[in-house]
Order: C-alpha cells, then structure tokens, then sequence
C-alpha cells in the first residue's frame, strides 16, 4: 500500500513536471515570437535577445562552412550586422532561424569566395613537414576537410538538426542533392575516419 502511494505521488510528481516543462515551452515560444516582432520594429534589445539565443546555431555553422577563427568571427559579426539591417523584410516569424542562418551562409561563402583570390601561407608552405599529426584525428578537423558542399550540408544536418527538406529549401537545391552529399560526405568521412 505505501509503494502504491509512492507510485501515485510519483506519477503526480512526473506528469505536473511535463506540464510545467510544457507550458516553459510554450511561454518561450511566445517570447521568441514577440522578441521577432519587436525586433522588426527596431528594438534593440529584443533583437540581441534573439541573438543570444541563436548564437551556439550560428557559431556551428560557420565553425562547420570556414577553418579560420578570424573569419568565423568576421562572418557572424557581418550576418549580426545584416540581420538587423534587413530584419523588417522577414514575411514569417517562425522562420527567424532558418532566416538567420540563409544570412550567416550567404556570409561564410562570400569569405570562401574572397579566400580563394588571396594565397595563403599555409598553400606557398606546403613543403613543410606537420608539426603536430594527431589534429586530424578531430572529427571536426575531418568534417572541415571535406569541399564547401558536403561540409555544409553535414554541418546543416547534424549539428543543426535541420531536416532533409528544409536545407533543401535552405540552400535552394532539390532534395535528392541533400541527399546525394550527405551520403558522399558519410562515405569521405569513413574513409578519412577510417584511415586513422
């Protein structure tokens, strides 16, 4: 009879939990919806709020699209600045993110673009032997080896949690082509993986 009460005062005890962690959710949403509303209106504050809570996305992916900590950051800081100049042309609220992160690509591949016209040291000093061979056994040092195309949609699929069909509808692409170069990027990673 007392574990039965137990049970039951568990029960209560778990499901007033997944009440309170519902409305937590929801109550959230209803904050991030507004913060994007006020935000379209030009307050400061809402727009850094919606920032702060987006900031380990965007900093996944650029970390996932460019090598260079100096580029990351400036490619986040560009995208902050793009952002809030352009917020009011946003049509669908609950897409913020997905609008955040269309900026930050565009972004990270106009750097890509502009690394490519300068050589850097690294390429003229190719010749010289690795220091320090174990960095490539990182996963992210293997997923950064990957071509811009793979990495992206790697970055977009398992960092980000994006669907098939929204990178698709990201990156304006078919998504049998997702589907193409997730399992292209898999297979380079098993063999590079693999090979270590």
């Amino acid at each position: 009879m007392h574990v039965k009460l137990g049970q039951v005062n568990y029960s209560v005890s778990t499901e007033r939990r997944k009440n309170v962690e519902l409305i937590s959710f929801f109550n959230n949403k209803k904050t991030v919806t507004s913060n994007i509303s006020l935000a379209k209106q030009g307050d400061k504050e809402a727009f850094l709020s919606l920032i702060d809570e987006n900031k380990l996305n965007i900093y996944r992916v650029a970390k996932g699209m460019l090598r260079e900590e100096k580029d990351i950051e400036d490619a986040i800081q560009n995208t902050i600045i793009k952002a809030y100049s352009n917020i009011k042309t946003l049509k669908q609220n609950e897409y913020f993110r997905t609008w955040l992160i269309k900026v930050l690509i565009n972004e990270c591949n106009m750097i890509l673009r502009r690394n490519k016209k300068t050589v850097a040291i690294d390429s003229v000093m190719e010749n010289e032997p690795d220091v320090d061979n174990f960095k490539d056994l990182d996963l992210t040092a293997s997923v950064n080896s990957l071509s811009e195309d793979l990495r992206v949609v790697i970055v977009l699929f398992y960092f980000e949690d994006m669907s098939q069909k929204d990178i698709a509808n990201l990156l304006d692409i078919p998504e049998g082509t997702v589907k193409s170069r997730l399992t292209r990027a898999r297979k380079k990673l098993y063999e590079i993986l693999g090979e270590e």
